[in-house]
């Protein structure tokens, strides 16, 4: 029976996954165009996936020749020749395991393996036995590199994508020249931008070795279509009587069709969740079960979150402007030119709509959330005080006491707070509320801001415990009128969840103002409105 993979290629009878067909489609005219191009995505992406299925599709009429550098040591880039030697070694391997090649090909083959091994076999002498494969070969030969990260800080690297670029060229001129029909190289690091690394002693390179390739374009995320056919696929194996409507549009609000955050939702339904709160797989496969499965994975290790919070403790301009764009709401405008967006982008942490940055998905940013909370020092007494407190906040059903919650919040950042000034107070206060609620609800809720509320007069955040939803509205007071507008957009939250109370909780700078909690009712809505 198939089960959810997350660990390398997902394959099609083995593995429950999207159709990519389309994708594959988009990319193969891309390929008949003759197109270069580089599929540069986040880490864990389906890049390796959908190159296995883009190399079966063009089979029937290409050549394809797929190599991965993951193969090659740091030490095959130390000059050309041995890059060269090893190369030529990898493509042997390859192209002897496939029926396409031709003897002619593999004779050349064994000339080029017998000629590497001189000190002399450099990469111009590659690239012109190279154009004796593709010459000698009864179809056109697509070249796919994939992983070319592990090399693209490299000088040897950047050569042979010249070398590349300049046979590209010549093949623009003069159509029976030999070259690749399309060459295809897969990685995080977007190879156009390689000017912005390399540096040659004192000098910057300011031209790409790439600037051949074609913007790639295939939107790789999956949609809810997509993920609802491959839940589909699961119900006729299992019949959970799962609305599989629902449980997709839940996994796609919190992953935006990040391909392994989709793949390890499910496989946590799946595999942990019967006998941990859900009695079987029919309670598992529901949108409480795609809540609970987004609580373990923002627990959990994993070589995903590895690599972007290695780029976060590496790259300290990234974690500047994602501190603003989540801590403190600012609206941060796409500027192409930007190296840190640049990064940004190429990493996976955000994605451009609207031409403003955004978090890339809901599980990335509550993820985020949790380690800019937990990496501020200014706020430790009240992360204490609430740690302290925790139990009184459950109730008696297991339920969240969120007026309780807000009371004792306000009074412990008026205590520990109070003197700030208002400046400093509201740009600092709802990551204190962050700070607080995050103890409490650890290991059992987590909570996620709406990204449309997310600016630096209000935020949204919703607390997600033990399948109950709680929508707490912070704002900075700004008058009694924006005051009423901030009740009525609340309101209309809860509308959304289906839910009758909300809680509305004001940082308020005036010297007259009246601390506490108190209940009001607006419409059929009950609100509990805190001031600090």
């Amino acid at each position: 029976m198939k089960r959810f993979n997350t660990a390398g290629p997902c394959i099609p009878t083995r593995h429950y996954m999207v159709d990519i067909s389309e994708r594959v489609r988009q990319i193969r005219k891309m390929v008949d165009n003759g197109d270069y191009f580089c599929m540069n995505r986040g880490r864990q992406y389906g890049k390796t996936t959908t190159i296995a299925a883009l190399e079966r599709e063009l089979c029937e009429d290409y050549l394809v020749i797929s190599l991965d550098f993951q193969q090659l040591g740091s030490e095959e880039f130390v000059d050309e020749n041995t890059f060269a030697n090893a190369f030529v070694t990898v493509l042997q391997l390859e192209l002897s395991m496939s029926p396409q090649v031709t003897p002619d090909i593999l004779a050349t083959l064994d000339q080029m393996l017998e000629s590497a091994e001189s000190d002399r076999y450099r990469l111009l002498r590659l690239f012109v036995d190279l154009g004796r494969i593709i010459s000698s070969s009864q179809r056109p030969i697509v070249l796919i590199i994939d992983e070319v990260d592990s090399a693209s800080n490299n000088q040897v690297f950047l050569d042979f994508l010249a070398q590349l670029r300049l046979q590209y060229l010549r093949r623009a001129k003069n159509l029976r020249v030999p070259a690749f029909q399309s060459v295809i190289l897969a990685g995080v690091t977007d190879i156009r931008h390689l000017r912005s690394k390399i540096r040659d002693e004192d000098q910057h390179k300011v031209n790409s070795p790439w600037n051949i390739a074609v913007e790639f374009a295939v939107d790789m995320d999956l949609s809810v279509d997509g993920i609802q056919g491959m839940l589909a696929d699961y119900e006729s194996d299992h019949a959970t009587e799962m609305d599989a409507a629902a449980v997709a549009q839940a996994i796609r609000e919190y992953t935006h069709g990040y391909p392994f955050l989709v793949s390890r939702i499910c496989q946590i339904m799946d595999q942990k969740l019967v006998g941990n709160g859900f009695v079987n797989l029919s309670e598992a496969w529901t949108v409480r079960g795609v809540d609970e499965a987004v609580r373990i994975i923002l627990s959990e290790t994993n070589t995903l979150f590895d690599s972007l919070m290695g780029k976060l403790q590496n790259y300290l301009e990234l974690r500047i402007q994602l501190r603003a764009l989540l801590m403190r709401g600012e609206s941060i405008a796409c500027v192409p030119d930007d190296v840190e967006q640049q990064q940004l982008l190429m990493y996976g942490f955000v994605r451009v709509e609207h031409n403003k940055l955004v978090v890339a998905n809901r599980v990335f940013e509550m993820r985020l959330y949790v380690f800019f909370v937990g990496e501020s020092e200014r706020n430790s007494s009240l992360k204490r005080d609430a740690d302290l407190s925790r139990g009184a906040f459950v109730t008696a059903d297991g339920g969240l006491d969120v007026p309780k919650i807000m009371d004792h919040f306000i009074r412990a950042h008026n205590r520990i707070h109070g003197q700030s000034s208002p400046r400093f107070l509201e740009e600092e206060a709802r990551e204190r509320f962050l700070t607080y609620i995050s103890p409490i609800i650890n290991g059992t809720g987590t909570y996620s801001v709406e990204e449309q509320t997310r600016d630096q007069r209000r935020m949204d955040v919703v607390i997600h415990w033990l399948g109950r939803r709680y929508v707490v509205e912070l704002k900075v007071w700004r008058g009694e009128r924006y005051h009423e507008e901030g009740e009525q957009q609340i309101v209309g939250y809860l509308d959304y969840f289906g839910l009758s109370t909300g809680y509305l909780l004001s940082f308020d700078f005036r010297n007259r103002k009246v601390p506490g909690v108190r209940r009001v009712h607006v419409g059929k809505r009950v609100l509990f409105e805190g001031t600090v």
